[in-house]
This record gives C-alpha cells, structure tokens and sequence, in this order.
C-alpha cells in the first residue's frame, strides 16, 4: 500500500527516533554514532518525510505495493522503511503504517538484538552474522539484488519467537534517487521441517544400524530361518529408510544402491507375497498369468520393489470392487519388462502429468509422489526405463523395462 501525505505529517512523530529516544542525523548537525557494521547514520525529518511523499506518489510503487500479496518494505539508502504493503503490516501485527515508516527492519519486526547498540538496526556486533543485514548491506555496496536467509529471533510480548525469513533485497531508482525492494519470506516451517527431518534420519539410521548388527550376530550365533528372516528384514527397512530419505531430498538423490543378482520369478514371488494381504488389494483379484522368462539380472531390489508395488497400488486404486488386475514379466531381446495392467484408461488431461510431482487426481494432501518416485528410482537410479500405454479399450499398462 501507497500512504498519503497524512501519514508523512505523523511520520516523525511516531517513527523510532521518539519510540525509542534515538536521535536523528538533521540541520542541528550529525551525532556520531558507533556501528560494528553497517553505517549507523540515519535521514533527518525532512529527509524522510520527502521520501515517503517521493515513493508515495510514484506509480510504479503503488502499483508494486498494491499488486504483490507477500511481504514487501521500501528502504532509503539509510535501511529506513519509507514504505510497506498491507501484508507486512499484518505480520508486524499494526494497524496504522506510521509505527513502521522511518524504522529499519529489524526495530519494525522487533528483532531482540535491533537495539544492541544506540545506532539501532544493523549496527550491532551480531548484526555482521544476519542475513537480512547482510542482504541489504551487499545490495547496497554491490547495486544490485541480493538474497539470503535470516535467522530471527523478535520480541511477542514477554516471549522471543524464532522466525526464518528469506530476504531479497533490490534496488530500484525513482527519480534518480535509488531505493531497496525488501522482499520477505516466512519459511520457518521449511526450516524447521528440514531440521527434524534430518535429525530424524540420523537417529533412526543409528538404530537401524545396531539393529542390524545385532541380526548379523544372531544369524552367526543362532542360525535359523528365524534369525535369517530378521536379519533380512532389518536390511529391507534399512534400504526402506534410505529410500524414504531420497524422496525428501529436493535437489538430489543420494540414495546408494546394493546390487544383487535376481530373477523374474523371484521379484514376481515377492510382489505376490507383498500383495497376499495388502489393504489395496482387498475384494480385488491380482493375476500373475504364465511362467516368467528365465533371466537374471543386476538390480537393488528395494528399489525395484519400490518402483513396481507403486505401479501395482495405482492399479489396484483404479480398479472398481470385484476387478482385477495382472502383472507379469516378458522378455524382448536384451531386456526384461515388468509390467501392471488395470481396465480403466487414465484421461489425456491427467496422462501428460502422470510423472509429475506433487500432481494428483486425488485430494488428500501429501499424495503424488508415488508415480514421480517411479520414474527418479526406476530411471535416474536402476538406469531402467519406465513408461506407460492407455486407451479406452486396452486399459493401462505401466512397464519397466530394464536392459540384461
């Protein structure tokens, strides 16, 4: 939002230099202020007031101000907030913009270390290690954006609240005086997610770790179908959780496969096994017509299971009560296919998105990662290739062809 010139007249009433009791730099002279990293001087009143009036007035801020729904401050060459949009507002938690106008960032968000040092915002010994100083201190120096991650800790009440903001600082010139763009990003959630997400995988990696130790002594120790079973059970989790791992890695995979030696018959047996009580398959049937061919291969078969009972569960959850479905395996020259088929054709609006991720047909949040998870395992991992056939008449069939 674009403020009038009624809110330039209350500006220098209400901004930091009364809240707080800082004194301003104006025509009585300048105090010398200490800073231990960006310049402690500020704009006079006069100064301030004609840069609200001057972005105030130009169409282009208000059009910006107006038209971009995250949060948004317009900066002075000072760091001095001169203009701010109705979001950032809301996450100051003030109505009127006069609170916010002449402040620097991190006195309008309340900031715990803002007022470290009389200078205020940006000035404090810690001030050197954050990222929105940084941020806007760089876009300063070097002319142009700069982006960085803030972490904050501001003052609610009584309490200190930590935030993670990504800040975006550009400059931008009106009327030949230059100015910062302050875009602002709460990603606290997604900071603190990737956090628990990675001390998860730590802990239970640990534990699986000791858990299959131990299985390898017991199978030593106590040799039995009993002991084997557990032990192969703890690698297949293990496998599971690094698998789980991958699929929350946005840039990259670092999965590392375990190649072993099977046959057809063997990864069709274990999906007949996995399947025998599965709740996708109940009141449906699942056909493994003919003999498998006779081949073996080099493959991870976690991820191979985990690529094809994706392919099995999609199919199992377009087939009505009563349906079935088949899987099988088939030979063509120097490669193998593993294939699903189900009765019902997938639209042709839906086809062309079927390996996307986060896209799917159905509402619950956290799906669409099944089918993307095919095409980075069963591809960009196994090195195989997956792909699919559908039609009104024929069906779906999903196959993934792996070369001998």
């Amino acid at each position: 939002m674009v403020y009038n010139e009624r809110h330039v007249q209350v500006c220098p009433k209400k901004r930091e230099a009364d809240i707080m009791g800082l004194r301003q730099s104006g025509s009585e002279g300048i105090q010398t202020m200490d800073s231990y990293f960006a310049s402690p001087e500020r704009a006079s009143d006069q100064e301030l007031a004609a840069e609200i009036s001057l972005v105030s007035k130009n169409p282009v801020m208000s059009g910006l101000l107006h038209s971009i729904s995250g949060l948004l401050a317009v900066l002075d060459e000072h760091r001095q907030i001169v203009a701010v949009n109705d979001s950032f507002l809301a996450m100051l938690g003030i109505d009127d913009p006069a609170q916010a106008l002449g402040l620097r960032p991190g006195e309008a968000v309340q900031c715990i270390h803002a007022h470290d040092e009389a200078a205020g915002c940006g000035t404090g010994r810690l001030c050197a290690s954050c990222g929105a100083a940084i941020a806007i201190v760089a876009s300063l120096g070097e002319d142009r954006p700069v982006e960085r991650i803030c972490a904050l800790s501001t003052r609610r009440g009584a309490k200190s609240v930590d935030m993670a903001l990504l800040v975006r600082s550009c400059p931008i010139r009106i009327a030949g005086k230059r100015f910062l763009l302050l875009f602002l990003q709460d990603i606290t959630h997604q900071q603190q997610r990737a956090a628990l997400e990675r001390a998860y995988f730590h802990d239970i990696n640990n534990m699986l770790n000791m858990l299959m130790a131990a299985s390898e002594l017991l199978v030593d120790d106590v040799p039995s179908e009993l002991s084997e079973a557990i032990h192969r059970a703890s690698v297949r989790l293990s496998r599971e959780v690094a698998i789980q791992r991958c699929l929350t890695e946005t840039e990259s995979c670092t999965y590392q496969p375990m190649w072993h030696e099977f046959t057809a018959g063997q990864v069709l047996e274990e999906l007949r096994l996995f399947f025998l009580n599965h709740p996708a398959a109940q009141g449906k049937s699942i056909d493994f017509p003919g003999q498998p061919p006779a081949v073996t291969f080099t493959t991870d078969i976690a991820l191979l299971l985990r690529v094809l009972c994706n392919m099995v569960i999609n199919a199992l959850e377009a087939t009505t009560e009563g349906g079935r479905i088949r899987i099988w395996a088939e030979r063509q020259g120097d490669s193998v296919s593993f294939c699903v088929w189900n009765d019902q054709e997938i639209p042709p609006d839906v086809a062309g998105r079927v390996f996307q991720r986060n896209f799917s047909t159905k509402e619950q949040a956290g799906r669409g990662v099944g089918t993307y998870s095919m095409k980075l395992f069963g591809e960009d991992v196994l090195g195989g290739q997956v792909a699919f056939t559908t039609g009104k008449d024929e069906g779906t069939v999903f196959r993934f062809t792996y070369r001998l």
